[in-house]
């Protein structure tokens, strides 16, 4: 039905009419009607009269004690029937949302975050089958624009700036390291001096990578800049320079593992590492997170720590 078509019975009140007109065809009596919904029979009749204006014709008739519906009003009622049971499939389908029962959860996640993500989504998953989830992963420059876009739930990011639009709450740490190969021959060398690892050929992430930022603001803190020998679009790609040989790299330690960086790899141990830094959860000022969303920050809050130390490099 169109808009144009319902104009009539949305300007009107019509479902409290439509109530006191069920109950009354269906106990056969207004005042019996009005008894069961707990109001006078006056305010019932004018409930009923005003739907009869809305349709444009005498829904119910009187004959001897019993009331009873006209033609129109037996179609009326056949309505009544079918929006009662949509209004009553809405509260079924609402109440598994509140219950987490069903519904819907989409977040987005740094780069940085994609192997410890999914561990989280899956936790939570596991505990809650009826919730579909989705997950996209992009760098810090694209979660920006899909946050201020509204385009998912909840947003996975590394060390979100400070603005008065989004609300932004930090779940556990995302500490930066330097990388280098193995056999890097400052390997092993302890207060490694920080214009000594800048003299070193640089791997450098992408344009738009939290990553690449935070490599920048180091450099700049010490009044340097990146020898950089190449740009890559993805942590897994530094890392096969790295082992290439091709030169050394920031990088978030989640990304290659925990306990000890993976076989090949060594973090060096240069003054002012490892920075650190966050992994936050955001979204925006003033949005209504849904109860999907709002149960999954509760189980992000209460677990992330452990789940990231269990997170595999690749």
């Amino acid at each position: 039905m169109t808009t144009q078509a319902i104009r009539r019975y949305l300007k009107h009140g019509t479902l409290p009419q439509l109530r006191v007109f069920e109950a009354s065809v269906r106990l056969g009596s207004l005042a019996r009607a009005a008894e069961e919904l707990h109001m006078a029979p006056p305010t019932a009749s004018v409930q009923i009269k005003k739907l009869s204006e809305t349709v444009g014709s005498p829904l119910l008739e009187q004959v001897g004690k019993r009331m009873y519906p006209t033609d129109v009003g037996r179609r009326v009622y056949e309505g009544c029937g079918e929006v009662f049971r949509a209004f009553d499939a809405l509260e079924e389908a609402l109440h598994d949302m509140r219950t987490l029962d069903a519904g819907e959860l989409r977040i987005a996640v740094t780069t940085t975050a994609r192997y410890f993500a999914p561990r989280l989504l899956g936790a939570f998953a596991q505990r809650h089958p009826g919730i579909r989830t989705a997950m996209h992963v992009a760098n810090s420059a694209e979660l920006a624009e899909r946050l201020h876009r509204n385009e998912d739930d909840v947003y996975l990011v590394a060390d979100m700036p400070a603005t008065a639009d989004v609300v932004a709450q930090s779940v556990v740490a995302n500490p930066l390291v330097v990388m280098a190969r193995a056999d890097h021959p400052l390997a092993g060398e302890r207060g490694i001096p920080f214009r000594l690892f800048a003299r070193e050929p640089f791997l450098m992430r992408e344009p738009g990578s939290g990553t690449r930022a935070a490599a920048l603001r180091a450099f700049a803190a010490h009044g340097l800049a990146p020898r950089t020998r190449m740009e890559l679009g993805s942590n897994e790609a530094i890392r096969e320079a790295i082992l290439a040989g091709m030169g050394v790299a920031i990088l978030s330690r989640y990304t290659l593992g925990i306990e000890a960086p993976p076989a090949g790899l060594a973090c060096l141990d240069v003054d002012g590492f490892p920075i650190e830094s966050h992994w936050q959860f955001a979204y925006p000022l003033g949005k209504h997170l849904s109860a999907a969303a709002r149960s999954f920050l509760e189980f992000a809050r209460a677990q992330a720590r452990t789940l990231a130390r269990e997170a595999p490099g690749t």
